[in-house]
């Protein structure tokens, strides 16, 4: 909310407490004029409209609010970097914080679709730099009539949304949860079943990636790519590496190209590979034990890769570690051989589980079972957790809330996006398989696109065989 300079609230313990009228003054004259005229639409301008155009079908008649989320404190006075609701930027290509995207009805079909914005800071009444949010705090944001000409749609103040808001008489739909003041103008009129419908059909809306979304995955893999290639620059081959280390070299090329990292970085190495969401790393990786890295860069534009390889510390697999390592191997090459337009979205889970289930029984941890056995009774499970993959795209689980029917029991189209990820991994207290397995956790997870004639491995820039990734590892180090 702006202030005037006299109603500005200080830190209780700041050192300064108010100005004086002299400097009020003088903080208002002598600023040059930095409005932008030159600026072309954002890039993917003609994607959100047709997106928005989708969605205006869906709903005619009916007010439809997105928000893109307020800022969450981290600690005191001090917020966690901001990133939108992918719902709003997948509609607008904005990034703003506080915004929302309004749809309003224009009759039995069609809307009016205006972005609700924070504007420039107010120089008059100081609140540039009184307000510690001001644009002298936080920095230049961009006027509505510069945000007009970069989303291709009408921006209002965002000040004026409850308002707007209130005045509006076409039933609601809004995206709850991430704008508590929009939550609650709209809470008398908006229904539960309603604004869940909604969100359904957003998150279903991104099921099928348009040329600009494959394009920034693609880049996004490229990045990703680079960055592992960072780690193993990093990754002493008869020293110990922290994880820590190996987590803040990857953020450095997430950060370099890209807006941030599209998810925790996963950087386990040894046993701590057998934890499926391992983010604390806080461990070492040895010479003689696996690293596994999941990581993905997330680009200016929001859009994430999801790769996972496994590396050994020292450049060479081990014979047992060999041995799970190419289990895993053949399952991903049998589940990503099974994604291609019209299969069943299951497909490729089920290719790579059976093969994970073939591989685990021939080692005799299932006694006298049969693979077939073993596969029907989910047996094989104990070790490979989770299931094959998922969506992939401004979400790392892209898409997880949309209709089931036409997401994981739907048919594969071109254009989807999905990882294909299997592993192994034994548990380090897990007394049912030999000592010598315990503790080593495989993955192996790629960016498939589904093209219109079989798939497309967007992260095939990175090894992936046994060998190759030795050699890989090889070269890397000189």
């Amino acid at each position: 909310m702006t202030e005037s300079a006299d109603t500005i609230t200080y830190r209780k313990n700041g050192l300064t407490r108010g100005v004086t009228e002299e400097l009020a003054e003088s903080m208002k004259h002598g600023w040059a004029d930095t409005e932008r005229s030159d600026l072309a639409p954002l890039p993917q301008a003609g994607h959100t409209a047709r997106r928005r155009a989708e969605l205006s079908a869906a709903f005619p008649g009916e007010l439809l609010v997105v928000p893109a989320g307020n800022p969450k404190v981290r600690a005191n006075d001090t917020d966690y970097p901001f990133r939108p609701t992918s719902d709003y930027a997948y509609l607008t290509g904005d990034r703003s914080e506080d915004a929302v995207l309004v749809l309003e009805p224009t009759g039995d079909t069609g809307h009016r679709a205006a972005v609700y914005l924070r504007n420039r800071s107010d120089r008059e009444n100081g609140e540039f730099w009184l307000d510690t949010h001001g644009e002298l705090w936080d920095g230049r944001r961009n006027s509505l009539t510069e945000n007009e000409r970069l989303l291709g749609l009408p921006c209002r103040d965002v000040r004026g949304v409850r308002a707007d808001l209130r005045a509006a008489t076409a039933p609601v739909r809004v995206l709850r949860g991430h704008d508590a003041g929009v939550d609650e103008t709209l809470h008398e009129r908006a229904t539960a079943e309603r604004d869940e419908e909604f969100r359904v059909f957003l998150s279903g809306q991104r099921l099928v990636k348009d040329a600009f979304e494959i394009a920034e995955l693609r880049f996004a893999c490229e990045a990703t790519a680079r960055g592992f290639e960072d780690v193993v620059r990093v990754l002493g081959a008869d020293t110990e590496t922290a994880e820590r280390l190996i987590e803040g070299t990857f953020f450095v090329r997430a950060r370099v190209e890209g807006n941030d990292v599209g998810y925790g970085t996963i950087a386990a190495a040894g046993a701590h590979a057998t934890t499926m969401h391992w983010v604390r790393n806080d461990g070492r990786a040895k010479p003689g034990e696996l690293l596994l890295l999941d990581a993905g860069v997330e680009t200016h534009h929001l859009y994430t890769a999801d790769i996972t390889r496994t590396l050994p510390v020292d450049g060479r697999f081990s014979d047992l570690q060999r041995k799970v390592y190419d289990a895993v191997y053949a399952a991903q090459e049998a589940g990503i051989a099974a994604v291609r337009p019209g299969a069943d979205f299951r497909d490729f889970h089920r290719a790579a589980q059976r093969e994970l289930a073939e591989h685990l029984t021939s080692w005799g941890l299932f006694g006298d079972l049969t693979a077939d056995k073993v596969y029907e009774l989910g047996l094989h499970r104990r070790f490979t957790l989770a299931g094959t993959g998922h969506m992939l795209g401004i979400d790392v689980h892209d898409c997880a809330h949309s209709r089931t029917e036409i997401h994981v029991d739907g048919p594969l189209r071109p254009g989807m996006v999905l990882t294909v990820e299997p592993g192994i991994y034994f548990q380090q207290d897990d007394l049912t398989v030999p000592a010598e397995y315990r503790g080593i956790g495989v993955r192996i997870e790629d960016d498939i696109l589904v093209t219109e004639d079989g798939n497309e491995n967007l992260s095939a820039a990175l090894p992936r065989r046994s060998d190759e990734v030795e050699a890989w590892l090889a070269a890397l180090r000189g």
